[in-house]
């Protein structure tokens, strides 16, 4: 493991699960009352044996049965009973122990993925989405093993050992000690492997993460792999992952194979010295015939169970590696979260101001510089620029996805980080470039989180993104399913959809990052012509390459590398030269003129 031993995780594990505490212990109860009963046939079979020998001085007799017959059915009913219980609490240990591994892995797998969803960007940039979808499946289901069967198993062992060690010592302590002397051989025998296979199962859970990142990103791209003819190198790096994850098993495998063998002969040195120091002291009359037979059969009772330590240990170490990672990725810590007395925000104007804002995503390369700007509550701005200029940076921090380096951001003259994170994020509507549409309907991700949408407001914000014109040509309408990631539609339909979802938000601040570059030139015309309604009566922020969606917009920011290097309207910054000419000349034809100028293509 990466951090701590594997008690270490164990102990993390129970501090977590906290709340199924009386559950574990009463589930661990059964398994202990049943170990119990299961060892007591062979003391009933010692007790039969000293009843057939010695029959009216048999050790029943002394509790008041004295003929033969009767103590026998009195063993026949008390072995009944035994075996009735046994069953009893083997039903209640297993019904409480799986139970109780489907609620824990749930729980933690929630948990997990509700911390996960919290994670500021910065964390997904420096994560493996497959890493992080193994460990919310695959480490999960691990934890479930252990708990579904491994637990119980520990617990009898434990329970058998000290159960039958104290029976040894009262029928015979000097075959106790011989009989037992395996034991700590076992034991440190156990923890020898465990020390050597931790590293090992570590690196196994490690080797899946990698994997499932291989296949996630591989079916997502499949368009691009056939587009390549990529298979074969697709295959041959999937074959490379999936052998380092099969030779890290076998590392772990050839460590935990090797115990078993060693148990044996541990177990076995044992039953021989109770079969001859135990027979050898019944023929001297050192020792009952009964209590003899009872040892024998209590020595395979008690050692034979311990050939399967070292699946226990296995499915254990299995286990804890799975739970350190599971841990470890809700201890991280987001900086992006509600500090002291935060605030929701209410009765938004929608005025936003950057304040000397300072950003990079790493320390040597700068994104934004001293950005300071004014945006009007209600007024439509724009930024324009080349690529990694800062555009989308903007609004990242303006949704406090990032934290600046410094400077400030505000909105009605609050700073952001004195907000609730969610007040915030639910006064500001965003288009993204690459707009993600989820498994459901059209309906379901134009009204996405609402359970029962207003249909009018549906509508409408379907009709004022261009969808309306696609949706009623589907065989279902609205209900028509979109298909994961939204593949049955068009890249156009799709942004239109998530044009749509914003606009039914009906959040006071809008911003529109990119949210017309996958649009034919047809739609984007029809766009341009409802920014007017899109916008109206919010603030709008508009990231845009096409010139031709800005040009009514109150303000044009230009940057470049990090600085806003003019500003001003269409019409202000086409009649100056600078890069905002440029840009348009470029995308319209030199010389043509605003008014003349037809939809960039």
């Amino acid at each position: 493991m990466q951090s701590g031993s594997s008690f270490q995780a164990l102990s993390q594990l129970l501090i977590y699960a906290r709340a199924f505490r009386a559950r574990i212990a009463l589930a661990a109860l059964c398994s202990f009352i049943n170990k119990i009963l299961d060892v007591m046939p062979e003391l009933l079979i010692g007790v039969a044996i000293d009843v057939v020998i010695r029959q009216q001085d048999s050790f029943l007799a002394g509790f008041g049965v004295s003929d033969p017959f009767q103590q026998l059915l009195v063993l026949g009913v008390v072995t009944l009973l035994v075996w009735a219980g046994e069953s009893l609490f083997e039903y209640f240990y297993l019904i409480l122990w799986r139970n109780l591994a489907q609620d824990l892995q749930h729980h933690l797998r929630i948990d997990a993925y509700d911390h996960v969803q919290h994670l500021d960007l910065q964390y997904y940039d420096q994560s493996s989405t497959g890493n992080l979808v193994s460990i919310l499946n695959d480490d999960v289901n691990q934890l479930e093993r252990f708990f579904n069967g491994g637990a119980n198993s520990l617990i009898q062992i434990l329970t058998a050992v000290v159960i039958v060690g104290a029976i040894f010592f009262v029928l015979s302590p000097k075959i106790a000690l011989i009989a037992f002397s395996p034991i700590p051989i076992i034991i440190l025998g156990a923890f020898y492997f465990q020390r050597r296979a931790q590293p090992l199962y570590a690196e196994v859970r490690d080797r899946v993460g990698h994997l499932s990142s291989r296949l996630e990103a591989n079916l997502s791209g499949i368009q691009t792999i056939k587009s390549f003819t990529t298979e074969s190198f697709e295959r041959d790096n999937l074959n490379r992952d999936s052998l380092e994850y099969v030779l890290a098993n076998r590392r772990a495998i050839r460590v935990s194979s090797a115990f078993i063998p060693i148990i044996r002969m541990a177990i076995l040195a044992g039953f021989l010295a109770t079969l001859l120091l135990g027979g050898w002291m019944a023929i001297n009359g050192d020792l009952q015939v009964g209590s003899y037979g009872a040892l024998v059969y209590l020595t395979q009772r008690l050692l034979w169970p311990l050939t399967g330590l070292a699946d226990v240990v296995d499915l254990f170490e299995r286990a804890m590696a799975s739970s350190n990672r599971i841990l470890n990725l809700i201890k991280v810590e987001t900086p992006i979260r509600d500090g002291p007395g935060a605030v929701a925000l209410s009765d938004t104007r929608g005025d936003v101001r950057f304040d000397a804002v300072n950003f990079s995503y790493r320390p040597d390369m700068p994104v934004l510089q001293q950005l300071s700007l004014d945006i009007r509550a209600g007024s439509t701005v724009a930024f324009v620029g080349p690529t990694g200029s800062g555009k989308s940076t903007v609004v990242k921090l303006l949704l406090r996805f990032y934290r600046p380096d410094s400077g400030q951001i505000s909105i009605d003259q609050t700073d952001i980080t004195d907000l609730q994170l969610d007040s915030l994020r639910r006064h500001i509507g965003l288009v993204a470039q690459d707009s993600y549409l989820f498994p459901g309907s059209i309906e379901q991700n134009i009204a996405y989180g609402v359970a029962e949408p207003d249909q009018v407001q549906l509508i409408t914000a379907a009709q004022t993104a261009g969808a309306m014109e696609f949706i009623e040509r589907m065989p279902e309408g609205m209900n028509t399913l979109v298909g994961e990631r939204g593949q049955r539609l068009s890249g156009g339909q799709r942004q239109r959809l998530a044009i749509a979802r914003a606009l039914y938000k009906n959040a006071p601040i809008l911003i529109l990052d990119e949210a017309t570059s996958a649009v034919d030139n047809e739609t984007e015309a029809a766009i341009q012509q409802s920014l007017q309604a899109i916008s109206e009566g919010r603030t709008t922020l508009i990231v845009a390459h096409r010139l031709s969606t800005i040009v009514h917009s109150d303000c044009i920011y230009v940057m470049d590398k990090g600085k806003i290097i003019d500003a001003g309207t269409h019409e202000e910054l086409i009649n100056k030269p600078g890069m905002y000419r440029a840009l348009w000349e470029v995308q319209t034809g030199l010389g043509q003129s605003s008014e003349s100028a037809a939809p960039a293509p």
